[in-house]
């Protein structure tokens, strides 16, 4: 997460949120004030040689800016946080939020700053709280943003569609084309989740590279989860000529590159990416490569790292590794379990339930897992997971549906999970799944 990181998970705050606030009744040139902590913790903060944090800074530390600044301050602090992959900066959005909360007291912009922090921060319960109590008292299109992601992550997703739903009401625009293409996908609408991120890219701010790269990284997934493997490269030349050497691209394309067969470019691709953002999703993904070339001792070194690193900075993929791998089953359910505490999300339920099904707990991890796949999402990790899932709990006509649905989607699998669809389903004879 280091502080937990947001991964798979789809909260996009950009900088246009604080040109959004522009009708709250924040004076645009307040008298001078005394800076408070969090004012100065935030002028504090590395800038990274960025400039415009710079800028922002030195107006604060003169006593020359406004709330406004302080707050833009802070939607800058995010996106270099999702541009540097250091959630340290999510911290110091959380400390801007405070800053303008002491210049303007009461001004909801503060509120809906910190809400985003604390979001990416995976602090998803606070930032529900937050985003009900703006929703009660305006009409502003990205609280709605807000309240919808955070619910999203706590597996309430008819709740967070109604959210959405508002967000496309009040304004089609890039924030809302972006949540409604994710709730399409989780709900098994791959081709309205891709009309929808491209409705995003047209409407995306050009001067906002990282958003604009961020869809056509999201775009070369689906394409990739429906075969299209040229046009899902296609699509990741296009986010890296945005951002280059942006880490989600990059592990798109090695992934499309592992589904191609080319596992010396795909070592390439996924060594760029987890050196960019060491996670341990990129690290698992760059390890398979890894050994897919023989390079053992190099994939068993990244796998330690993703162990030992993984269970602070995402633990759900730690879990499902563990699980993937069969190794040290009692601490994959307990990482798994913990982050139930926090999200019950599709994917943390099926981490759980693959957690449990390698441990023996065989019933609860069928109720579990035909809990993940209640929403429909069209996933080949999931698909794998009901397989194995059900051929050990005796179900075998399940079994070879799931296990069907898997190998349509095998080229969204990591190399260890298609070694698992090839090895680990244990299924009766033919002829009797058929009776």
């Amino acid at each position: 997460m280091k502080p937990i990181r947001s991964m798979t998970t789809f909260a996009l705050v950009l900088l246009s949120v604080a040109a959004c606030n522009r009708g709250a009744a924040v004076p645009a040139s307040p008298p001078r004030f005394t800076l408070d902590r969090a004012c100065s913790v935030a002028i504090a903060a590395d800038a990274r040689r960025d400039s415009e944090i710079s800028k922002l800074q030195r107006d604060l530390s003169e006593r020359r800016a406004s709330a406004r600044a302080a707050e833009q301050l802070g939607y800058r602090f995010i996106a270099l946080a999702r541009l540097s992959n250091d959630p340290g900066y999510y911290t110091m959005a959380e400390q801007a939020a405070a800053c303008v909360a002491s210049i303007a007291p009461g001004e909801p912009a503060a509120l809906l700053l910190r809400g985003h922090a604390l979001h990416q921060m995976h602090r998803f319960g606070e930032a529900e709280a937050i985003a009900r109590q703006l929703v009660k008292t305006r009409e502003f299109v990205l609280d709605f943003g807000l309240l919808g992601d955070s619910l999203m992550e706590q597996g309430k997703v008819a709740e967070a569609a109604e959210a959405y739903q508002k967000m496309i009401d009040l304004k089609p625009f890039y924030q809302s084309y972006t949540r409604a293409s994710h709730l399409r996908w989780l709900t098994g609408d791959l081709s309205g989740a891709i009309r929808m991120m491209h409705r995003a890219v047209e409407s995306a701010s050009p001067r906002d590279r990282e958003a604009v790269a961020w869809a056509y990284s999201r775009l070369a997934i689906y394409e990739l989860q429906r075969g299209r493997l040229t046009e899902a490269l296609r699509m990741t030349d296009a986010s890296l000529q945005y951002v280059p050497d942006y880490a989600a691209a990059l592990l798109a394309r090695g992934r499309i590159q592992l589904a191609q067969n080319q596992n010396a470019s795909a070592v390439e691709s996924l060594k760029h990416a987890a050196t960019l953002n060491p996670l341990p999703e990129y690290q698992w993904a760059f390890a398979d490569a890894l050994r897919l070339v023989n390079r053992t001792g190099e994939a068993a070194s990244i796998e330690q790292q993703l162990v030992r690193d993984g269970v602070s900075e995402d633990p759900r993929t730690v879990a499902l590794y563990l699980s993937t791998r069969r190794e040290e089953a009692d601490k994959a359910m307990d990482l798994a379990k913990r982050e139930l505490e926090r999200r019950s999300d599709v994917f943390t339920l099926d981490a759980l339930a693959w957690s449990l099904v390698r441990a023996g707990e065989v019933r609860e991890a069928s109720t579990l897992i035909d809990r993940a796949l209640a929403e429909g999402t069209d996933d080949g990790r999931l698909f794998l997971h009901a397989a194995v899932i059900a051929a050990a709990d005796g179900r075998p006509r399940d079994a070879a549906r799931w296990e069907r649905k898997a190998r349509r989607h095998r080229f969204t699998l990591l190399p260890s999970e298609l070694g698992v669809l090839r090895t680990g389903i244990v299924l009766p004879p033919l002829h009797e799944v058929s009776r």
